[in-house]
């Protein structure tokens, strides 16, 4: 057998640069690139394996710059979810610090089940040099590194101390990365030393390979038993959640919909599996959901959950479903999803598959009259509701609602709505309005702060045909704003619209419905008499400039009642720029988005000094009494 002598390092990069997705007649590339950020522990490994090969071949495995550890992760799993989990990006970082700046970024991709593939350098295999530079040393256990804190946060996770090892760990990881039901964060840990160890490499080992992603279909004589659940209900809802997306089914669900005339309620990953104006189409449900997938979605007597993990905000902890004979079809290509909550029957399947063998199961079912009728007026209620609340009314410092508005009218079809955190997930989830099956990209599985630009760039990455509009409010552009300088360095276009409200909006409101009056959630002068940041001075902080300091474009709303006036002719400016633009408004934090009539737990004392906290805590006490510690009813009839 040929082989060639090559670094362990080059090895590596080698071997990703022939690996390929297939999904149907479909074939990309399964690492699309690399990002990276050298130190000590990569430069001599990683960094020169992709130097050499940017010589020799600059095509094959393209290398991109990133300003920090967390944010590259972020990018890569904003590309794959981009691409429907059929690609992703390569993060090499240094060791110690440079490692665990992925930390957050491993968690989560995998929260969110999209695939990111992670390699932390490592403290020296042979312990010659102990302790090195940026070593954690252990006393008790001399084979922990920082990088043992990927193991909980990883759905694939090694440690190459010998070169050869290479060969079962990298087709390992290879495997998880295009499994649908496996699928999350992927961490390979590479020893410094190691990363620059010879290794004779077979050459069959370096040829493209390629890696089918499963589409299983329904256990055999399942999808019957599900269709006939269905016909016995009379009132069906169906929670469409990632799933849809990733298994590309939204042709799928719109055919079964339209036959069946089931209404549908999407969760935050299943915004776009139908166009907002579909008929059967109710918007979000659960704690930041609409009144009308909510008030179906109360009295359904079946819910059929596709492509959802079911979190406490899909099921405003286990407060929506009211029906006391209410049951559960769980379709979900992860046996752990599809038997969440007492499912009467759990489908493990993929979506397409699974919906297009019920649509076949069901010709002849289609709801009643009474209940089709209930789903248009619930639907034009809503519909009359969201378009009062994008009413400019001539505010200097307008809602965040008007700003959602002012936005949504001012973009195409297919551009990509992206958030993460704050205040805007929320109000996004009721208000946007989306057209496209990827046009809308929200992070809300773990809800990361900082998230916003680094996935705008992944999403810009994806597919340079759309328009990234990222939302985001200043705290969380404080958390992480610094890949805006990535934007500039390699020209991607996206808007960033960052709203300043002076403080946690999101935090502030739920400070104030649990007794807490908004306390630590201004931004504010500390003043140190009263040891708290309540009472101060906003702090004069200038965003906007911060921006323009990093390369941005960037336009300033100023505080007037033309501010959503002006906001719209910004956003014509930014959609005719050929780079990143960064639009600065301020709003209200005290104006609120309509509500969805749902609730979501957050557990009050019960005792307390404070009598917002003891009116709070009345209020939590009577929500619970609706809340269910158990959602499912066992199993359905099955003739």
């Amino acid at each position: 057998m040929a082989t060639r002598k090559m670094s362990v390092g080059q090895a590596i990069i080698e071997f990703l640069s022939h690996q390929y997705t297939v999904d149907g007649d479909h074939r990309e590339r399964t690492v699309a690139g690399v990002f990276g950020i050298f130190g000590h522990g990569n430069v001599a490994g990683i960094g020169q394996a992709l130097k050499q090969l940017s010589i020799s071949d600059p095509g094959l495995m393209p290398y991109h710059q990133a300003r920090n550890e967390q944010a590259m992760v972020h990018e890569s799993s904003a590309y794959a979810r981009m691409t429907r989990r059929r690609s992703t990006f390569a993060c090499a970082s240094s060791v110690g610090p440079g490692a665990t700046n992925m930390l957050t970024g491993a968690a989560v991709a995998t929260t969110n089940r999209l695939p990111v593939l992670l390699f932390p350098a490592d403290t020296f295999a042979t312990r010659v040099s102990d302790p090195v530079l940026q070593q954690l040393e252990q006393p008790y256990d001399l084979s922990i590194s920082v990088n043992d804190a990927f193991k909980p946060l990883s759905k694939f996770f090694d440690r190459i101390n010998r070169p050869e090892q290479i060969f079962t760990s990298l087709l390992g990881a290879m495997r998880v990365l295009t499994d649908p039901a496996e699928t999350g964060a992927v961490t390979i840990c590479l020893p410094e030393d190691v990363q620059a160890e010879t290794i004779e490499v077979p050459e069959e080992f370096l040829a493209d390979r390629e890696w089918h992603i499963r589409r299983p279909r329904p256990d055999i004589g399942l999808s019957a038993v599900a269709a006939r659940a269905i016909e016995n209900s009379k009132k069906p809802f169906i929670v469409a959640g990632g799933g849809i997306i990733y298994s590309d089914a939204h042709a799928a669900l719109a055919k079964f919909v339209e036959a069946t005339g089931i209404p549908v309620g999407v969760s935050q990953a299943g915004m776009g599996s139908l166009p907002w104006d579909h008929p059967q189409m109710c918007g979000s449900v659960g704690a930041t959901g609409t009144t009308a997938a909510n008030r179906l979605a109360k009295d359904a007597d079946l819910v059929i959950g596709i492509g959802t993990r079911y979190s406490d905000f899909t099921t405003a902890s286990r407060s929506i479903f009211q029906n006391p004979d209410v049951k559960f079809i769980n379709i979900n290509v992860t046996a752990f999803d599809a038997f969440k909550h007492g499912s009467a029957i759990p489908v493990v399947a993929d979506a397409r598959t699974a919906l297009e063998e019920l649509t076949q199961e069901l010709s002849a079912f289609k709801v009643s009259a009474d209940y089709a009728k209930k789903i248009a007026d619930e639907n034009k209620v809503w519909d009359a509701i969201v378009d009062a609340a994008f009413i400019d009314q001539k505010l200097a410092k307008p809602s965040q609602s008007e700003i959602i508005g002012a936005v949504q009218a001012a973009t195409d079809p297919r551009d990509v709505l992206v958030g993460a955190a704050g205040s805007l997930p929320g109000d996004l989830h009721k208000l946007w309005r989306v057209r496209d099956p990827l046009g809308y990209h929200m992070e809300y599985a773990f809800s990361c702060m900082g998230y916003e630009i680094a996935a705008g760039l992944g999403v810009a990455r994806a597919d340079s045909s759309r328009t990234p509009i990222v939302m985001m409010g200043d705290g969380s552009y404080l958390m992480m704003h610094t890949e805006l300088v990535t934007a500039v360095a390699e020209g991607l276009k996206f808007i960033v619209v960052l709203v300043q409200n002076h403080g946690f909006a999101s935090i502030g409101h739920l400070s104030e419905d649990i007794g807490s009056q908004r306390y630590g959630t201004k931004y504010r002068f500390r003043d140190a008499k009263s040891n708290n940041h309540e009472s101060g001075d906003v702090l004069p902080v200038d965003l906007a400039t911060n921006a323009e300091s990093l390369g941005m474009s960037v336009i300033r709303i100023a505080e007037s009642p033309n501010a959503i006036a002006d906001l719209s002719a910004a956003m014509k400016v930014a959609k005719a720029h050929p780079a990143a633009t960064l639009i600065h408004i301020n709003s209200d934090p005290l104006l609120y988005a309509p509500g969805g009539e749902a609730w979501w737990e957050v557990p009050i004392p019960e005792v307390s000094t404070l009598e917002s906290t003891q009116k709070a805590f009345a209020n939590y006490k009577e929500a619970r009494k609706v809340q269910k510690k158990y959602l499912g009813k066992g199993s359905v009839e099955r003739n």
